[in-house]
């Protein structure tokens, strides 16, 4: 027979879970505003009944609260992430391109004057010299517009080099806020693990946890597990106790429970650069554990994807190749003339890689974005230090072969493993970011520079004094080889015959041996206009102080007349056959990088409103599962409080019975 007071215990176990429900209520209607908060309900069933040999059978016992759960859906949070991390790349292209857009712009109305009014200008100042034969002033007014041509791309170096460091400095803001983010979510791990095992849900903090999530899939993809973890002596025990993975940049683990990696960004030394006008000081990440964070993978994702993208992006031009030859050799590595000795006056032996160009832009180093003394190469994974390199051009083969001469210290010395090993400059970043538009930039200038002084130094040439012409474009550094105190190139191009293994040279002048075939040789350390960018280009400083070394016109010309060499020099902004930039003429010099610039500023605009209104989609689902709903609360608040005066109520009937039954009843 069942207890007398089983009544009263009925009606107290649902009066207190219609307080709980309540109490639940309440919460979500204090977090409707709440960031990143689940709502919230209580988990009841009946108790379980009590049994009795009587007609009846059983009677129920009420209600359980079993626990307090949150409305979760893993689906949508996935989507959500994955969304967002293709938001967050395509966000920081849109805000970068945007800019470097701005830089490039033509705008005369604006002042701001790009390459096409400048160029322009250059060429009626030309024009104008050309009308007035032998008025100085037109001489000097054009050698001022070549000037601003030097000085627009001087800035313009500078302008992407600033952009580079922004993108940089945001690189290591983004790390620093993935590892802070690493470190919040391994102690919510271990919080929520003594929270549970205790038997009690952890809603709070996982939402909490949750939000993180959220903020770490902007910066870079996420992928998340979370396993049960079992008593191995008793594998049936529900211990509580659960094991969160955080995986991130295609897979890499970041939290593993309670353990948390961290990134380290390290900037890179001057023997680091990976291309030859990257700024200074760029990163290199790595694990903290020493493992690698490839940047170079597709699955980095978020805003980290798209700064590392705007930073290296080089539309998948880079060194790379097999060694074929590997070998020691005697090396002059500090240019005296004398191969290198040790404290007994013993040749040094150097081990050297030779790499063969296997693509066009590796055999042309006007397309050469290496850097342009020491730095560090990838050969079979080690990374190694090399002094300085060389390509040389065999015409019998007709094969480009890089030669690099490494470090004294390497491990390399020993030769093993060596040949058959894939080698690398940097790596291989699709996207056309800052280095692209850089070696867009260098390659023009030197194609330009060249054909220019090629004109006004070609045999014959005559300036106002009666002698032969000197070069027009040069940079502003000077090499290792020449008189530190002269502070410009004289760029002559130091190809050698492979036979002899001379010099050529014709009346002073260099001869364009790969034009005709012939073998040639030429290194890092060569006078060659490889060592001009668009950073270091400028006008020949004695040319700008006396404009009468400028040769016009050649000797076989009428010197008052005619100007044969600015007539040509006329052809070279329209003229195909003359010179020719992707196909188009050096006049559509902006044409070709805009058109670049806008296609890729275009894209990343596009996706990132698909991707805004995408997430924008998601977003209202998660609500719709996790969110707080006024009216929908305002309904349960109604619903278990009706709930709760029906139990009040109950009570209230059996106390009067209690009472009848004890107080009035006699036996």
């Amino acid at each position: 027979m069942p207890s007398t007071f089983l009544g009263l215990n009925t009606a107290y176990l649902g009066l207190s879970a219609s307080n709980a429900s309540l109490n639940t209520t309440a919460n979500n209607i204090s977090n409707v505003e709440t960031e990143g908060y689940s709502r919230q309900h209580t988990v009841q069933q009946a108790s379980e009944a009590m049994r009795f040999f009587t007609s009846f059978g059983c009677v129920g016992a009420g209600v359980e609260v079993l626990s307090v759960e949150r409305y979760r859906d893993e689906f949508y949070d996935n989507r959500y992430w994955n969304n967002q991390t293709r938001l967050g790349s395509y966000e920081t292209k849109e805000y970068y391109m945007k800019q470097i857009e701005n830089y490039f712009l033509d705008d005369p109305e604006q002042n701001q004057e790009g390459f096409s009014t400048i160029f322009s200008k250059l060429y009626n100042s030309l024009q104008e010299m050309i009308k007035q034969t032998g008025d100085s002033s037109a001489r000097i007014q054009y050698l001022g517009s070549v000037s601003d041509l030097t000085t627009y791309f001087n800035s313009m170096y500078q302008n992407l080099q600033a952009v580079q460091k922004d993108v940089n400095a945001e690189i290591k803001v983004q790390v620093d806020q993935i590892n802070s983010l690493s470190q919040k979510i391994a102690t919510l791990n271990k919080q929520i693990n003594v929270i549970e095992m205790g038997g009690s849900n952890a809603n709070s903090l996982r939402d909490e946890r949750a939000k993180l999530i959220d903020d770490l899939s902007e910066i870079v993809s996420v992928e998340c597990e979370e396993q049960k973890l079992v008593d191995n002596n008793n594998p049936t025990l529900d211990t509580g106790a659960t094991r969160y993975i955080v995986k991130i940049a295609g897979g890499q683990t970041l939290v593993d429970d309670t353990v948390f990696n961290t990134i380290i960004a390290t900037a890179r030394s001057l023997d680091e650069k990976v291309n030859q006008s990257d700024a200074e000081g760029l990163y290199d990440l790595r694990w903290s554990n020493g493992s690698n964070f490839s940047l170079q993978s597709k699955e980095i994702g978020g805003k980290l994807q798209g700064l590392i993208e705007i930073r290296d992006g080089n539309n998948g031009e880079y060194f790379h190749g097999t060694v074929n030859i590997a070998g020691k050799t005697v090396y002059d590595t500090d240019g005296d003339g004398q191969n290198d000795t040790n404290r007994f006056g013993e040749e040094i032996k150097y081990t050297y890689v030779k790499i063969p160009a296997e693509y066009d832009y590796m055999k042309d180093l006007n397309k050469s974005t290496l850097p342009d003394s020491g730095g560090q190469i990838t050969i079979g994974g080690a990374r190694l230090t090399y002094e300085n390199w060389e390509l040389e051009y065999d015409e019998d083969t007709g094969k480009h072969t890089y030669t690099f001469i490494l470090s004294n210290d390497n491990d390399a010395q020993s030769l093993l493993n060596l040949v058959g090993k894939e080698a690398g400059i940097g790596s291989k970043v699709e996207y056309q970011g800052v280095p692209y538009y850089m070696e867009q930039m260098n390659e023009w200038l030197r194609l330009y520079a060249q054909k220019n002084n090629d004109l006004v130094t070609q045999e014959k040439s005559v300036n106002n004094y009666g002698q032969i012409g000197e070069i027009l474009f040069t940079a502003n550094e000077a090499p290792s080889s020449v008189d530190p105190n002269y502070n410009q190139w004289n760029f002559v191009d130091d190809y050698y015959t492979s036979d002899t293994g001379a010099y050529k040279y014709t009346n002073g002048k260099r001869v364009l041996l790969k034009d005709s075939g012939m073998s040639y040789k030429i290194t890092s350390e060569s006078n060659s206009y490889f060592r001009m960018t668009a950073g270091n280009v400028s006008v020949n400083g004695a040319m700008l102080k006396d404009s009468n070394l400028l040769a016009d016109h050649t000797q076989n010309t009428d010197e008052e007349s005619k100007q044969d060499i600015a007539q040509s020099l006329m052809e070279l902004r329209d003229n195909l056959d003359v010179m020719s930039f992707r196909g188009a003429t050096a006049g559509e010099f902006l044409q070709c990088i805009l058109s670049d610039i806008s296609l890729n500023a275009d894209q990343a605009n596009n996706f990132s409103n698909i991707y805004t209104n995408i997430g924008k989609t998601i977003s209202n689902q998660r609500l719709s599962i996790s969110g707080v709903d006024e009216d929908e609360e305002a309904l349960n608040l109604v619903k278990f409080q009706n709930a709760y005066n029906l139990s009040s109520k109950m009570i209230q009937i059996l106390t009067e019975v209690y009472d009848k039954l004890i107080n009035e009843t006699g036996v």
